[in-house]
């Protein structure tokens, strides 16, 4: 009640103190991504005990999570995210460029372009590979079903269409009329289109829909381990896509909450040895020397493309294939 207080009261241009040390809030909200759940029911249980150890003080970290872009129009639609840990740069971007909710400079604030943590879209396949799925080239065969989300609704499914693309561009010489080909082709084999990453892997391995799941490497390795190691394989392919997980705080929030100390220390505590060894442990990538090497074994070697070489950076890309009329509404022929 107290927080949809605040937002109304700010929505009528009504003038708020602003909240003292002593007040300081005993909860945070982390408005996430559809997949993390597990991961960030980990962090939030070690960051309390850490900040009940370093303050004395007791927290509660609360969690939303959907499609990170959903996500994102909430937040523009009030909902009071004290901070932000989302799967794509356009989800946080638009809060500065359509909110003003955060600094145009916001990924300057944290190491590694504000991104603690990083995956690539992988493959997970049933026991044996029945279809011998190895690259993205098998994707596109007439014989194989692929699930993975709505590029429309998820940065999940995003990185996935990207990482096909830029495959695809690599292929065929950066011929851009065979790429579209290519990725048209790709979306054509989905026989379903959920929302968001978990969607798609309930859809997969509870639903028993399509040959190969295409997701974070994180939710592959982490799907399998779960499910049976006996009863699906994880494919990387030799060349993917780089996907950097942003995080901030959301100023505007934390600010007219009194909470933006906590938020900043949980942002913090990601970077730090325990919170990378959380993430590590959840078959995220990190860039802790000692972690990475901790965890080495459990990652394959792949060639990682990023969104800035071949597409030019989020900016140009998000104009280019997501905007209304581009190049994502002319191939996405299902819908």
């Amino acid at each position: 009640m107290k927080r949809l207080f605040v937002y109304a009261a700010l929505a009528l241009g009504v003038s708020l103190t602003p909240v003292k040390a002593a007040d300081e809030p005993t909860e945070i909200l982390n408005v996430s991504y559809d997949i993390s759940r597990e991961l960030y029911e980990q962090i939030d249980t070690a960051f309390a005990a850490d900040y009940k150890k370093q303050s004395g003080k007791d927290i509660t970290v609360n969690q939303s999570h959907a499609g990170s872009s959903k996500q994102a129009r909430s937040i523009l639609e009030g909902l009071q995210a004290d901070v932000v840990t989302f799967n794509q740069v356009t989800d946080v971007q638009v809060l500065h460029d359509k909110g003003n909710l955060i600094p145009a400079d916001w990924q300057t604030r944290l190491p590694n372009n504000s991104s603690p943590y990083y995956s690539l879209p992988a493959f997970l396949v049933r026991a044996g590979n029945p279809k011998n799925i190895k690259s993205w080239d098998d994707l596109v065969r007439d014989d194989v079903k692929v699930i993975f989300p709505n590029p429309k609704t998820s940065g999940n499914a995003r990185y996935t269409y990207l990482a096909a693309y830029a495959f695809a561009l690599e292929k065929f010489n950066k011929d851009d009329a065979k790429a579209q080909e290519f990725v048209k082709k790709l979306l054509a084999n989905v026989p379903v289109f959920d929302t968001g990453g978990r969607g798609s892997t309930t859809t997969f391995a509870e639903r028993g829909i399509g040959d190969v799941l295409i997701t974070f490497e994180a939710e592959v390795l982490g799907t399998r381990k779960q499910l049976g190691e006996d009863k699906y394989e994880a494919v990387v392919p030799p060349v993917s896509l780089l996907a950097e997980f942003p995080v901030t705080v959301v100023d505007k929030v934390v600010d007219q909450r009194g909470s933006r100390t906590i938020a900043e220390s949980y942002l913090k505590f990601l970077y730090s040895g325990e919170g990378q060894d959380i993430l590590a442990r959840n078959y995220n990538r990190v860039n802790d020397e000692s972690v990475k090497a901790k965890y080495a074994a459990q990652f394959p070697e792949t060639r990682l493309l990023t969104v800035d070489d071949v597409f030019g950076g989020w900016t140009k890309v998000t104009k280019d294939q997501f905007s209304e009329g581009g190049i994502l509404d002319k191939v996405f022929t299902k819908r």
